[in-house]
């Protein structure tokens, strides 16, 4: 267990404190955390500055967190708690200097915790470590372009290197970020996409010729049902709420589908309503919950398409018959596969009863439009893709694509991670976006696919990736099997970490490491010709422009397109890419990238428009690229998700004082914990059959598909409103118990979400 310095300053004392929270999500509960974060962070000016721009058209800055898109009514206030944490955390005074790292070894700060090395404080100069001292020490800007560039030259293929991306880059230097990795000859672009919503891009590709989702924002104002499956609103898409409110207000049925019911699941104050404010008046933010056992998710939605079907038979209007003929293919498979599953398996796999389950295919039946929406309960599992899948076949069974109001909406729970994946950073190119690279950008870029995260890891392990350089993130707490992924990064030759705070990777190091500092999506970011804005995509595939207001933390930061055109320079001395001349004014990368990118045509004009611009999305017009030029009918097999006897299903999860990997506080709010991370949420019933007494230490071992077992010892058991057989924890503390193997065969995301394991009370 990692020590350090504390992280407080909250007003609690540091006992373990467990009572449900039965409060309104947001509201004034979320108004005095944000007042408590930033009296902590001593930001009273600067953090009020922010909030008056963030999320604001023309000069604001886009919200570092999550991907939620922006109020289509330029709403002033379009925040959140944890949007304004995140911010506020990025903004803090407190700075991380050669004298700080003069005063601290490696093997010393390895022993604090993870939220102790963010907190304190910005980076302000690149560093090198000197395995001499055991410590960091400064170097300058050119020296490190030129460690990492000589080291990449020396390799004996391009494939031993791997470029990582977190959700936290803008367009702009994604574009030029694959164009470094493609002009030196590789596709190891691995990125939290691969953890994260891999499942739902290969599914809804599959399905209707997209990757993305076809609604936006204007649709969730106007459907008739909203259905939110394995998405935790208030902590993870706070700004959700505010939809979620407006949808029950005009008479939209909401159905929550999650094991647990959480707090966005139940009613909110949306902090911007100030008579509901002032008067403490609450809405409801559902009109339905059920509780599938983790992994059940599919089998709920096969049997609500069941019913569905059943309906057709004495009710023509049950289908959309039209556009199922007109704009679909392997209808009739799929209706012959639900008709000959047994309602006793969905029963059993999705662990809600018929008639529940019957609750929520009326809804949908009677719903003249819909909306399904989705996050992380339903892609990391070994059946994600499937499961994803299913919820097209739903939603094409009454015709809901393609017209306002109805169609799949996944949401991302990182800022631009969607971008990421728009501009280029995807280890599986289409050959026709590598034809316009070439095309355009004169270079020849490798064919061959390349490593995901997972891959990634695996072949540091092996010794076949040398060099690993992360643009943002925290790469070796974010991935699965922490001491393999920790032991492959010690294998590499150079590991090198574009960050803008001190985090668990930086001391997870290759033989050689650089921690090069950039700026924060608050700070300006001012070249040659004058203050840079960067574009970033939401979940609904707007795009926008986001400005930086606040002096940079130090002066000795780059911005990331520079710290990207440093590397690549460096790496490709003789390449004709204009890497300075793109850094001097972002509007010549935009340019280039609006003749690579599909759906960035005047890319520079478009983006300058009140709101930015939206995607086009082929399928949302009834333009299916998929092999039939239809939409497709899936037909996979229900997966057992059921736990052999003896063992719980583990879902990991965040907490509501977290975002991915950034801890603020050892607290839950929303979960009703305080001062406690190390914990297991499990039944009541599971709990008693195993001997196990409430808030008692426990041990938690996992087995893994080749029979392997981790351990987590010392953690407390905490009852809770959870299916039997069901447990969970927080990530990234429990992403020991995955192990590197257990990974989807579908889209080789990790199973974050599906860890078989064992309780006993600790011996």
């Amino acid at each position: 267990m990692t020590t350090g310095p504390t992280v407080g300053g909250n007003g609690d004392d540091d006992a373990f404190r467990f009572e449900p929270y039965r409060h309104p999500a947001a509201g004034w509960g979320a108004a005095k955390s944000v007042s408590r974060f930033l009296a902590r962070e001593r930001t009273f000016l600067d953090g009020p500055r922010a909030v008056m721009r963030m999320n604001h058209e023309g000069d604001g800055f886009d919200c570092p967190g999550c991907a939620w898109p922006d109020d289509l009514k330029g709403l002033h206030l379009d925040i959140c708690e944890n949007g304004i944490k995140h911010v506020t955390w990025e903004m803090t005074h407190k700075r991380v200097d050669r004298d700080f790292f003069a005063a601290h070894t490696v093997a010393e700060l390895s022993r604090w915790s993870d939220a102790a090395l963010e907190d304190r404080g910005r980076l302000t100069e690149p560093m090198r470590y000197d395995p001499g001292t055991d410590r960091y020490v400064p170097i300058t800007w050119a020296a490190a372009f030129d460690l990492v560039g000589r080291t990449l030259r020396e390799l004996d293929e391009p494939d031993q290197a791997a470029f990582y991306t977190s959700g936290r880059l803008g367009n702009e230097a994604t574009f030029l970020y694959q164009l470094l990795a493609r002009e030196f000859g590789t596709n190891n672009l691995p990125d939290c996409s691969n953890m994260c919503h891999e499942a739902s891009g290969r599914a809804l590709q599959a399905s209707l010729g997209t990757a993305k989702g076809t609604v936006d924002l204007k649709d969730w104002e106007v459907t008739d049902a909203l259905f939110v499956i394995g998405v935790n609103a208030a902590s993870n898409a706070p700004r959700m709420l505010t939809s979620l409110v407006e949808a029950y207000k005009r008479g939209a049925q909401i159905v929550h589908i999650n094991p647990l019911v959480e707090a966005a699941a139940r009613r909110a104050i949306i902090p911007h309503e100030f008579t509901a404010m002032a008067t403490f008046r609450s809405t409801p933010t559902s009109t339905l919950n059920l509780q599938p056992r983790i992994g059940g998710d599919m089998a709920l939605l096969r049997g609500m398409a069941k019913v569905v079907l059943d309906d057709a038979r004495t009710d023509r209007d049950a289908l959309d018959a039209e556009f199922i003929a007109r704009h679909t293919t392997g209808f009739e498979a799929y209706r012959a596969l639900c008709e000959a599953t047994p309602w006793a398996e969905i029963e059993r796999q999705s662990g809600v009863a018929r008639a529940d389950i019957a609750k929520a295919a009326q809804v949908y039946r009677q719903a003249d439009r819909s909306i399904i929406s989705w996050c992380l309960g339903v892609t990391q599992h070994d059946h994600g893709v499937d499961t994803a899948r299913e919820i097209v076949n739903l939603l094409l069974l009454r015709g809901n694509i393609g017209r306002e109001g109805a169609g799949p909406s996944p949401v991302r729970g990182h800022s631009n991670v969607q971008g990421n994946r728009t501009c280029g950073i995807d280890h599986r190119p289409a050959s026709e976006f590598l034809d316009r690279l070439a095309d355009v950008c004169e270079i020849d870029p490798p064919r061959k696919h390349g490593l995901d995260t997972v891959g990634t890891v695996e072949a540091m392990h092996r010794g076949d990736v040398q060099v690993f350089v992360g643009m943002g993130g925290n790469f070796a707490l974010a991935a699965p099997d922490t001491p393999y992924t920790f032991a492959a990064l010690r294998k590499c030759r150079l590991t090198v970490h574009v960050s803008t705070k001190l985090n668990r990777s930086h001391l997870v190091h290759g033989r050689d490491a650089l921690i090069l500092p950039c700026l924060g999506r608050t700070e300006k970011d001012r070249q040659r010709s004058g203050v840079q804005a960067t574009s970033v995509e939401d979940s609904m595939s707007m795009v926008h422009l986001s400005v930086g207001m606040k002096r940079p933390a130090s002066a000795h930061l780059l911005s990331e397109p520079a710290v990207i055109a440093g590397i690549a320079r460096a790496t490709l001395p003789d390449s004709a890419t204009p890497w300075e001349w793109y850094v001097d004014d972002y509007d010549r990368i935009r340019d280039t990238m609006s003749h690579v990118l599909d759906g960035f045509e005047d890319f520079n004009r478009r983006v300058r428009l009140p709101l930015g611009f939206r995607i086009r999305q082929p399928a949302r017009e009834l333009v299916f690229d998929t092999p039939s030029g239809r939409a497709e009918f899936s037909t996979a097999a229900l997966p057992d998700v059921v736990p052999a006897a003896g063992q719980l299903v583990l879902g990991t999860m965040r907490s509501h004082d977290q975002w991915n990997t950034t801890i603020y506080s050892d607290n839950d709010r929303y979960r009703g914990v305080r001062n406690l991370r190390t914990l297991i949420f499990m039944n009541a019933a599971d709990m008693a059959e195993r001997g196990i007494d409430s808030f008692t230490a426990v041990e938690i071992t996992s087995i893994a598909r080749d029979g392997s077992t981790r351990s987590l010892p010392g953690y407390t058991a905490i009852p809770y409103d959870i299916p039997r057989g069901s447990a969970a924890g927080y990530m990234p503390e429990m992403n020991v118990l995955c192990a590197i193997g257990d990974y989807s065969t579908q889209s080789n995301q990790p199973l974050m979400k599906n860890v078989r394991i064992t309780v006993r009370p600790t011996p």
